[in-house]
């Protein structure tokens, strides 16, 4: 599947396809670019993927220096991204160069904030390895390393040159990791897509079976859902992008208020999923059938729809730091039913810790 994102001069490929890593060389010579290249990329990706990625760029004729970073998201600080500028000086990357990230989507935000800051910006591919990172983070152009203060705080809109997503690179993920980015697609669902959601619901057993043909068709379905987006709203300037941050903005929160250890980012997404349907119930925006098959499916899939124990009030200040925030006024999105979302201001803390509350 190739899903086309129309960005005027900045439009580029996302090509779904199992196999796919293997066709990066003669996929990124097509694009015309110089002949250096970066591999961004952590040592346990680099075991499983970094031969065939390598020797398809210098098949190619491609140089390719690689550049080892941590994994996770303690790869996204402004101290590895300085060792990775340094790097693509060293190997005398200039801005007909490529910097290729390959791995989840902490590589991805540093690689492509690497990729966009370099001499003012060189040319950047993704290559992601989760399903996390290929449907979500891989898609739209979002860089960012991490502040203490709040995750994806220093960043810059950088598109990339193509995407590759090979989804047969999930079979190598654990367990919690590969259910954690089924999160992203479910939300793709509600907010998006109802026969999506639909699909999603019937081929629950697939998905967590790792079927090659339901990978493929749903991974490529959120692919298309998101470009659908981003086409529209590149930067996030309207309310339309708002909508892939449903379940984001109590999400971060918890990630945030928990010092990013307890949860991985789907599981928090999960949790906000649930925080956010309950809040729509709430207010009156949505009826209770649509916030019970939300989490029907999440539960379905084995993803966390209950907190434990958190701190409520870390919680609340961490949503007033939301990203989405104007002029102090935190947005929450909320989905009146399955495939439609709507963006609700002034919601009161004393709303969301009940639902906070609800969660434990």
């Amino acid at each position: 599947m190739i899903v086309d994102v129309r960005l005027g001069a900045q439009s580029y490929a996302i090509v779904v396809e199992r196999g796919g890593l293997a066709t990066i060389g003669a996929r990124l010579r097509a694009l015309g670019v110089g002949s250096r290249a970066a591999l961004v990329t952590s040592a346990s990706i680099l075991r499983l993927f970094g031969k065939t990625v390598t020797e398809s760029l210098e098949e190619a004729g491609f140089t390719v220096t690689v550049v080892d970073v941590p994994e996770g998201e303690s790869a996204k600080t402004l101290a590895v991204a300085a060792r990775c500028w340094n790097a693509l000086l060293a190997a005398r990357l200039d801005r007909t160069s490529t910097v290729v990230a390959l791995g989840g989507g902490a590589v991805g935000d540093l690689a492509g904030f690497v990729a966009g800051t370099y001499m003012r910006g060189l040319n950047f591919v993704q290559l992601p390895t989760t399903v996390l990172a290929q449907v979500d983070a891989s898609i739209g152009g979002k860089t960012a390393i991490d502040h203490p203060a709040a995750k994806n705080l220093v960043g810059v809109f950088y598109q990339p040159k193509l995407v590759l997503v090979d989804p047969s690179t999930a079979t190598t993920l654990p367990d919690r990791e590969f259910r954690s980015g089924l999160a992203e697609i479910v939300k793709h669902g509600i907010v998006l897509d109802a026969a999506y959601f639909a699909d999603l619901e019937a081929s629950v057993a697939d998905i967590l079976g790792r079927d090659g043909d339901t990978l493929e068709r749903i991974i490529g379905g959120s692919c298309r859902l998101k470009a659908g987006v981003i086409e529209r709203d590149p930067e996030e300037k309207s309310e339309l992008r708002f909508a892939l941050n449903y379940g984001h903005t109590v999400g971060h929160a918890l990630e945030a208020a928990t010092a990013y250890g307890r949860w991985t980012h789907g599981e928090a997404v999960s949790l906000g999923i649930v925080a956010e349907a309950r809040l729509a119930a709430r207010l009156g925006v949505a009826g209770p059938e649509t916030v019970e098959r939300q989490e029907r499916l999440l539960s379905a899939l084995s993803l966390p729809v209950r907190t434990g124990s958190v701190d409520a009030d870390a919680v609340l200040a961490a949503t007033r730091r939301d990203k989405k925030a104007r002029d102090g006024h935190v947005p929450f999105v909320l989905a009146p039913s399955i495939g439609a979302f709507r963006l609700v201001y002034d919601v009161g803390q004393e709303d969301v810790r009940a639902i906070l509350a609800g969660l434990a």
